[in-house]
């Protein structure tokens, strides 16, 4: 799997373009706004969208999905269910963050744990980890060795809980029960800032780190 990080917005949250070289089939995740800036990277890369997935309801996430489905006439697939009632409060959103106007949207197929996606020939395994949010998902590419993991965790952080129906304990449990069962090798892309491994994160990240659970 290829994949670019592509800031977006004020907020500077990562969508990634991923795509299947040998195809050239692509997707974007969590197209979170800026959509001519997320048209320009398809084209420059010469890959054909044809989906949108998205990791969790918050709207710096999503901002730009219903534009950018239209453009490409492609389906939005994800999150969980769970998530639903961020999706259906995206005008609300707006106002809390001072984003551009958001319409409601539902996707067109909510995701389980457990379920896989295709993005041409690549398959993408898909974890329910709720804590950030109670609907997030995380997105694994095992022959790429690569997790997109939205805000559950990040590089030397984890995700916030102190947004509506935000758990930390969850969080926690998601983090240490199935991204921590991932390769130590494995690529961490987060929802913002830099790149990580699992191993890393789990030697060193002062929230979720081995050393702190015995």
């Amino acid at each position: 799997m290829k994949i670019q990080v592509i800031p977006v917005t004020p907020f500077a949250q990562n969508c990634s373009l991923i795509w299947d070289p040998a195809t050239m089939k692509g997707a974007f995740v969590d197209p979170g706004g800026d959509s001519a800036k997320l048209y320009d990277a398809a084209t420059q890369n010469k890959v054909t969208i044809e989906k949108i997935i998205l990791t969790h309801g918050h709207l710096d996430h999503v901002g730009a999905t219903t534009e950018v489905a239209k453009h490409y006439d492609v389906p939005v697939i994800g999150p969980h269910i769970g998530d639903k009632f961020w999706l259906d409060g995206l005008p609300q959103q707006s106002q809390m963050f001072r984003f551009p106007p958001a319409s409601p949207f539902a996707p067109n197929q909510w995701l389980n744990d457990n379920d896989t996606i295709t993005v041409g020939n690549l398959t993408l395994d898909v974890l329910h980890c709720p804590g950030h949010t109670p609907g997030h998902v995380a997105l694994v590419e095992r022959d790429s060795n690569t997790v997109i993991v939205g805000d559950i965790l990040f590089a030397g952080s984890i995700g916030r809980t102190d947004f509506p129906q935000g758990n930390h304990q969850q969080l926690i449990d998601s983090i240490r029960n199935k991204l921590f069962t991932l390769p130590d090798e494995m690529t961490v892309y987060p929802g913002h800032g830099p790149t990580s491994t699992i191993g890393t994160e789990r030697k060193t990240n002062p929230f979720v780190a081995d050393s702190k659970f015995g």
